[in-house]
């Protein structure tokens, strides 16, 4: 063969004039004779083997050629030879390329083969898939129609891809780099295989599970190109570019990078991408198509697969957390966060691991604050991972516990419930108690702290001093010791050794006649030597030999030498074994004492370790409960997803038993009401994960679990409480098993009877559940109404009323009030046991002092009211025993003067004389019979009503049934007429309710009803304060004067002005708050009665007292949201609750608004009067607090159209305004509009009408910040507009200015200049002269009533609340005059009879 083939890099090159020897295709075949080319190249291809690829190139050459004409089904039959070429040329190959007789032209023939095979098997598969890409684009925008052979061929392409690549891999694995000269693969021959490989990555199905096998086989085929064919940095280069362009592909180009670097052992390639992104700029990230989001997603994909292999690469990464890109930073965070988790965790780390993981860690906590809440919200998902993987330090938790608590406080949504998801993993998987409870960890630490402090102090008083070894000193002195032992040797006669000086021979010779052994003297030398006398150490040692010759410890002088001295004094001073020797003031310590000292720092280290355990306990406890509180508030938030974490995360408290996780647990359970299904599905599946599916080995087990849990729940819960947890355990008693149902009630009665030993609260609880119980089953409460008699209502009611009550309660459950039965009316007989125990206790109750009687006796009339035949009958019974019972009393207790009052006519028995009552016997008295009032009333209209109906019914289809066809067909027809006018069984109604309404009037308070006795009593006790100065008396005596009152239009008409006198002048805020609650039901009733009277109600929102206030705003609400009352300017004292220095009242204010701005533009309608009203002078309300008050208002407005309107009304109110405050306000308001073009023009037209306070810089900066809103973002022509009034506002404003400096003014008698149209007032002219301001609903109103001021002079005395009034005093009627009461002014369309009782 004399020809060699080049790869070419376009497809065209081959058909041009190559070089030398170069291969040049021929013959291009037309599409028409291709099929008989192909036919032939298959048989050459089945005699030849694949070389008759050789002869054959210009075929497969043509399909090329012609790929866009020729069929598809040539193409795939092109396809198959080409994949049996390379095939066989994978087969035939391995064989040739171990043989060692391979000749030249042989190994160039193969070469030849390989390279054309794969070639054209290459470009042809690139054809294929482009094509495939295509119809799948024209297949979803809906062009292709039918599919037909075209789409059934590329559906087999699909499958024939994987065929293709094994082919390649097959081959390409051999080692025919030998075919090359000296084994060079060329660049062409490369790319030809990696360019087909990464246009099957193009496709955008290649990440989907179904193209899993094509993906892996791409993979795999690059892999060998990386590891066997040097395409490591074409690998890497291309990788980068197809995640610019192809953003689907970043999880795909993670799993092949991660496969090169595990399966293959090429980790380089890890850090040629790694370092590729990371010397991308901020600026070039910046850019759109920088592909910045699929780096970020490779990043954090490449990280969960091969985390140890970013390592090293990290501090490329770590450059891009000061960059720009939020989506860089998310990712770094998510490397750092799995390295931490999988690499850098546990407690075998060494040093420079720990180094690097501490600095991961400050960095992931710095960029907790970062400025985008997306990577705030990551990186507490990260931590939330490190936290379930338990990976973070335990020296870490309260720091990052503290920070997520923080992020409760975030902006962003995601970031709150990222917070609120980590803070729930760390209670989950803590390292400290399981009971976390910071007031339980408090004794100990303290106790555990001063045992560590007592401690501390005992080995700091047995702390000795420091201690050097004997051989250091030794070692120090010895040189200067061995020169004085010569000096002293050198003369050695007796002769000399007397020349020795006088002074220290008397003390050699002293210290020798002292000692009595040789030990003493020993004990001497080392002193010498301790105080650096070498001399005399020397010399004593010496003498001491002759003194004492058989002494052991001088034995080695025997020979007297320097050495042999220095031997004698080191063993003197060092001891026989120098590793224990030690030079001390005391003795040395014994092995005894080194182990006491041991065990003492011991205990040191473990009392300071339990203490800081403590420490560190105590403070995650007090994040837990400050977490905690911040999201128990979040339940009720607006975002349904916030609020379904919050849910979850109660749950997780609740589950691992954290102290105060019943306060989340009951905080939400009203959200069971919640309109939004996905809070309330959640809700019912936390109470039932918690509390309905017990854990127990029996059905008993489970049952008392299930008990227990629900009633620690119902332990002083509130009613609401009650009445939501009652939605949900109904679901359990209608809905679970029957057995386990059956257990549960068997328990509750054991714990309500007391068969089994329990508390007063838990027999409570069982008795409500009971209750709860019986909604679902009837017969569980009624068939035990004996056995309720008997154990909570009989002989020891008195001792618990709180039991009695809520038996009462669930005894009510069986009634026809509950069930809203249709049919007869479920009541038992008037002398049931039942009947006879509860007016025995609610009468005997009367006279004593018992502070749960009232709630009991108001569940026990009701009661007797749905339950009782002849109701009236027995309560009028139980108010004259009740009666009696209070008369009895009468002398009793007159040696105890405070807590009595005196009985004047009160009664039907007064005498002339004085007599003295309890005064708290009397007020249960009176709201005895004003339960009775209340009740009987509404007995008579649902009950009496309801009966009548339904017997009018039952007459109507008995007289339809008595009539024959043709009768039935007339009534039909009259029928059909009355519909048609609506008189449908109006005139039975209207009868009926007439009937109500008389026997209302005209029966209850008849002088032959025991209850007209009464209403001159609550009459006389509610106007004479002075005299009846007890508060439970005056408290019971107005509530139940209200429930009178709500008898009939007389008795309502002819007591209002009394009650709304209790309402002003009542120093008892219980009674003032009672008062309102009872006047809002009384607007309801009585509308034209009440309505000339709201503006005294809407006094009581600026009360002094919060409760009241709050009591206040929350009946206005339900009235106004109820159209029950009109909505007027008034609504401005609502407005000024909302910077109430209470948060609660300020709450409820801001719901009220909230709510008023979904009715049709009733705040737009309010706002001119609301604004009036707050900028009076007389009110006194600071600038500060009125701009928060109008920023909220203002912010309900949002139409063009309102917005345009709100401009002009303002304007125009500058012309009547009085007052510079006044001016400023208004400008504030027009400031915090929307302002748009519109508005604008309308500022514009009304010029004149502000245009002279524009001297004012209050008026001017508010009106200047409009044009500054304006500018931003506006187009051209509206921004010359702004420019050109802001230049008109200031002109005005400066030249105002330069008129005011101009004059000087004079002391006392200068004349003031005029700047403008309306004169400009005096400062301070409209304030408040008095102390306190009075409210604007009674400046703005003349005929309203002024409660009386102590100051005002007044023929009428005054009326004081004390108890020590005259007796003239106490006559006087403390009830507001004749002309003081409103006037009827706008009558109330009042709904018919018939309409009301309906509801």
């Amino acid at each position: 063969m004399s020809w060699d083939f080049f790869v070419p890099v376009c497809v065209g090159d081959l058909v041009k004039t190559g070089g030398i020897n170069q291969y040049v295709v021929q013959d291009v075949v037309s599409p028409k004779r291709i099929p008989s080319h192909l036919n032939s190249f298959k048989a050459a291809l089945r005699s030849q083997g694949p070389l008759c690829v050789l002869e054959h190139f210009d075929t497969g050459y043509s399909v090329l050629q012609h790929s866009n004409t020729v069929d598809l089904s040539v193409k795939e039959d092109a396809l198959d030879l080409l994949i049996q070429v390379v095939s066989g040329l994978s087969v035939s190959l391995p064989a040739l390329l171990i043989s060692t007789n391979l000749s030249a032209a042989d190994r160039k023939e193969q070469l030849n083969a390989v390279k054309m095979g794969v070639f054209l098997l290459c470009k042809l598969t690139e054809v294929l898939e482009s094509d495939s890409c295509r119809q799948s684009i024209v297949t979803a925008t809906g062009k292709a129609g039918k599919k037909g052979k075209a789409g059934e061929g590329l559906a087999q392409w699909d499958s024939e891809r994987e065929t293709v690549l094994q082919s390649l891999v097959q081959l390409l694995q051999l080692d025919i780099r030998s075919l090359w000269s000296l084994s060079l693969v060329e660049e062409e021959f490369i790319s030809c295989v990696t360019c087909c490989c990464y246009k099957l990555l193009e496709n955008p199905t290649i990440g989907h599970v179904k193209s899993k096998p094509t993906r892996d086989a791409v993979i795999h085929l690059l892999g060998v190109l990386i590891k066997k064919y040097n395409h490591l940095l074409g690998a890497s280069v291309k990788v980068i570019q197809l995640l610019q362009h192809f953003e689907q592909l970043s999880s795909v180009c993670a799993q092949a990078v991660s496969v090169w670097s595990t399966e293959f052992g090429v980790r380089a390639i890890i850090g040629e991408v790694i370092r590729e992104i990371g010397q991308k700029s901020s600026e070039e990230l910046a850019r759109e198509g920088s592909g910045v989001k699929a780096f970020s997603s490779f990043l954090s994909e490449l990280s969960s697969l091969v985390p140890e292999l970013i390592i090293p690469n990290i501090s490329v990464l770590i450059t891009h957390l000061e960059g720009e890109s939020n989506n860089m930073r998310v990712a770094v965070c998510e490397v750092l966060g799995d390295i931490l988790v999988r690499v850098l965790c546990g407690d075998g780390l060494d040093e420079s691991g720990k180094a690097d993981r501490d600095r991961f860690f400050d960095t992931l906590q710095e960029h907790l604050h970062d400025t985008h809440s997306h990577v705030r919200a990551r990186v507490l998902q990260g931590y939330t991972r490190i936290v379930n993987s338990k990976a973070l330090p335990l020296c870490r938790y309260s720091e990052v516990m503290g920070l997520a608590v923080g992020r409760l406080m975030d902006k962003s949504i995601n970031v709150v419930k990222s917070a609120i998801q980590l803070l729930a993993a760390f209670i989950a998987h803590n390292p400290y108690s399981c009971k976390l409870s910071s007031a339980d960890l408090k004794h100990p630490l303290e106790k555990e702290t001063i045992k560590l402090k007592e401690l501390k102090e005992k080995l700091e008083g047995k702390a000795p001093v420091a201690v050097i070894r004997a051989s250091e000193l030794w070692d120090a002195m010895e040189p200067e010791l061995l020169t004085t032992a010569r000096a002293v040797l050198e003369p050695t006669s007796e002769g000399d050794l007397e020349e020795v000086g006088a002074e220290e021979k008397d003390v050699v010779e002293e210290e020798l006649e002292e000692a009595e052994d040789d030990r003493v003297t020993a004990v001497q030398i080392a002193q010498f030597l301790r105080v650096n006398k070498y001399r005399n150490a020397v010399r004593l040692c010496i003498r001491a030999h002759g003194r004492f010759p058989q002494s052991e410890m001088f034995s080695a002088l025997s020979n007297l030498t320097p050495e042999t001295v220095m031997e004698a004094l080191a063993l003197l001073f060092k001891g026989p074994e120098e590793d224990t020797s030690e030079l001390s003031q005391n003795l040395p310590p014994t092995p005894q004492k080194m182990g006491e000292k041991e065990g003492e720092d011991s205990e040191l280290k473990k009392q300071e370790m339990l203490v800081q355990y403590l420490k560190d306990t105590q403070s995650f406890a007090l994040q837990v409960e400050r977490a905690i509180s911040v999201i128990n508030t979040m339940l009720y938030w607006k975002t349904t997803s916030v609020v379904l974490e919050a849910v979850q995360f109660c749950v997780t408290v609740c589950e691992f038993s954290v102290a105060d996780s019943l306060t989340g647990v009951r905080r939400m359970l009203p959200l069971v009401w919640s309109t939004d299904t996905a809070i309330k599905d959640a809700v019912v599946q936390a109470y039932r994960r918690l509390y309905l599916n017990p854990q127990g080995d029996s059905t008993r087990a489970k049952a008392y679990t299930l008990v227990d849990s629900l009633s620690e729940l119902m332990v002083d819960a509130s009613l609401g409480t009650i009445q939501c947890l009652e939605e949900i355990v109904q679901e359990f008693f209608g809905g679970s098993s029957s057995s386990l149902q059956s257990t549960v009630v068997q328990v509750l009665w054991e714990r309500f009877t007391g068969k089994r030993e329990t508390s007063p609260l838990h027999r409570r609880a069982a008795v409500i559940l009971l209750g709860m119980a019986a909604r679902a089953e009837r017969e569980v409460v009624l068939s035990n109404v004996e056995t309720f008699c008997n154990v909570a209502l009989g002989e020891k009611v008195a001792e618990d009323f709180l039991l009695a009550r809520d038996t009462v309660i669930t005894i009510s459950s069986i009634t026809d009030h509950i069930r809203q039965s249709k049919s007869a009316p479920f009541r038992l007989s008037h002398d049931h046991q039942l009947f006879t125990c509860l007016t025995k206790a609610i009468a005997e109750g009367v006279v004593k002092e018992d502070p749960h009687w009232q709630s009991f006796m108001e569940q026990a009339v009701r009661l007797l009211y749905f339950l009782a035949e002849s109701p009236d009958q027995l309560c009028s019974l139980l108010l004259q025993h009740s009666t009696q019972l209070v008369l009895d009393q009468v002398g009793k207790t007159a040696e105890a003067p405070k807590e009595t009052v005196q009985t004047q006519g009160g009664s039907q028995d007064s005498q002339d004389s004085s007599e003295q009552v309890s005064s708290v016997s009397l007020a249960q008295l009176l709201s005895l019979c004003g339960c009775v009032a209340f009740w009987q009333v509404s007995h008579l209209e649902r009950s009496v009503s309801a009966e009548l109906r339904r017997r009018r019914g039952e007459t109507e289809e008995r007289e339809e049934k008595e009539k024959g066809p043709s009768k039935s067909k007339q009534a039909a027809n009259d029928s059909a007429v009355e519909e048609e006018l609506g008189l449908i069984g109006a005139t039975a109604e209207d009868t009926e309710a007439e009937l109500i309404r008389k026997i209302c009037e005209t029966e209850l308070l008849a002088e032959e009803n025991i209850l007209s006795s009464f209403l001159p009593l609550l009459v006389k006790v509610c106007s004479s304060p002075g005299r009846y100065s007890h508060p439970q008396l005056t408290t019971a005596a107005c509530l139940a004067l209200s429930q009178f009152m709500m008898i009939s239009p007389s008795v309502c008409d002819e007591h209002t002005r009394l009650l709304f006198t209790v309402l002003e002048r009542s120093p008892l805020p219980v009674v003032r708050a009672n008062a309102i609650i009872a006047l809002g039901d009384l607007i309801v009733r009585f509308p034209n009665i009440l309505e000339p009277w709201t503006q005294n109600l809407y006094a009581r929102l600026s009360d002094e007292v919060p409760s009241v206030r709050q009591t206040a705003v929350t009946v206005l609400t339900q009235l106004v949201l109820k159209d029950v009352l009109k909505v007027k300017g008034q609504v401005g004292e609502v407005a000024a609750l909302l910077i109430d220095p209470e948060p609660h009242i300020a709450s409820l204010a801001l719901n009220f608004f909230n709510e008023l701005a979904s009715k049709d533009n009733a705040i737009y309608n309010l706002l001119p009067d609301i604004i009036s009203r707050l900028s009076d002078p007389e009110r006194g309300m600071t600038a500060e607090d009125f701009n928060v008050i109008m920023k909220q208002l203002f912010s309900y407005i949002t139409k063009e159209r309102q917005t345009e309107s709100l401009v002009e009304k303002l304007c125009q109110r500058f012309r009547t305004a009085k007052t510079e405050r006044q001016w400023c306000d208004l400008a504030v308001s027009l400031s915090l509009l929307s302002m748009c073009e519109r508005g604008l023009k309308r500022l514009q037209e009304c010029w004149e009408c502000y245009c002279d306070k524009l001297t004012e810089p209050g008026v001017y900066q508010p009106l200047l910040s409009i044009t500054a809103k304006l500018r931003r973002g506006a187009k051209p022509q509206l921004k010359a507009q702004v420019d050109e009034f802001e230049k008109r506002l200031t002109a005005v404003h400066t030249r105002g200015l330069e008129n005011v400096e101009s004059p000087e003014t004079e002391e006392g008698g200068s004349t003031e200049k005029t700047l403008a149209h309306t004169p400009q007032p005096a400062r301070g002219r409209g304030r408040s002269k008095r102390g306190q301001s009075k409210p604007a609903v009674l400046s703005h109103l003349d005929d309203s009533f002024v409660t009386p001021k102590p100051s005002r002079k007044s023929k009428k005395p005054a009326i004081t609340f004390s108890s020590d009034e005259d007796e003239e005093e106490d006559e006087e009627d403390a009830v507001m005059a004749e002309s003081e009461t409103p006037k009827v002014t706008t009558p109330i369309a009042r709904t018919s009879r018939r309409t009301r009782l309906r509801h």
